[in-house]
């Protein structure tokens, strides 16, 4: 199959966010046995409207058919490499409690594209303990280690699993060491260069908006409520 000719320009944020959910839906489709599938099919199953997809298909270039909609494996391999997950990603991972274990542990980053180089913290009780990584078990380095751990392997993204006041230390050495992504589930905006990304995740900050949501619709809920109408309240 002939490679669609790219758009020129940069592909919008909130394209970009949405393309990782097209890429998994994607994949278990493949798993699946699908071979094609419409764009009005993988809207739905994305949680899109077909018109937004298709807006987002349109500037990673022109895959679709008309009338046959998209090879299911021929797209999920172009958005992959449009995202940078044809070939597989180290991470190194700072913070190894409950946090940190769990994602040391998550066995979807190989089916994503993306695997643990090393594990490390900072409490000498925890250093040298070994953390299951998928089939095979890391022992949890110190910190200091983290230059020559990555001098000496794949890894690219450091994921910060420390408490708060720990994580703009641990963001430092790994700026210091190289690294010009990282994932930060600490809850602290770090300070880093312009030239490093960061990505935040705040559970309580999701957990807050959903709480904004219900309560808004409980609001809502009460001010319809018939017996609030027909005693006049509402």
């Amino acid at each position: 199959m002939t490679l669609p000719t790219r758009k020129s320009g940069s592909i919008p944020g909130a394209t970009v966010a949405r393309l990782p959910v097209y890429h998994r839906v994607l994949a278990d489709m493949a798993t699946e046995g699908v071979t094609t599938v419409s764009s009005e099919e993988l809207a739905v199953a994305c949680g899109v409207t077909s018109a937004k997809l298709r807006k987002d298909l349109s500037h990673l270039g022109s895959y679709g058919t008309r009338g046959v909609g998209y090879d299911v494996t021929f797209l999920t391999y172009q958005i992959a490499r449009e995202l940078g997950i044809t070939k597989s990603r180290g991470l190194v991972i700072i913070g190894m409690g409950n946090l940190g274990r769990a994602l040391a542990s998550y066995r979807a980053f190989a089916e994503r594209g993306f695997h643990v180089v090393a594990v490390m913290d900072r409490d000498p009780s925890i250093i040298g303990t070994p953390i299951r990584v998928g089939s095979v078990k890391l022992k949890v380095l110190p910190v200091t280690e983290l230059g020559s751990v990555i001098a000496g392997s794949d890894a690219q993204i450091g994921v910060i699993t420390t408490p708060a006041e720990a994580a703009q230390e641990i963001a430092d050495h790994m700026v210091a060491s190289g690294l010009i992504s990282i994932l930060n589930f600490a809850p602290i905006v770090l300070n880093v260069p312009e030239s490093v990304e960061v990505r935040k995740v705040d559970l309580a900050v999701e957990l807050q908006i959903l709480a904004f949501h219900e309560h808004l619709q409980s609001e809502r809920d009460e001010q319809g409520s018939p017996h609030l109408l027909r005693a006049g309240i509402a």
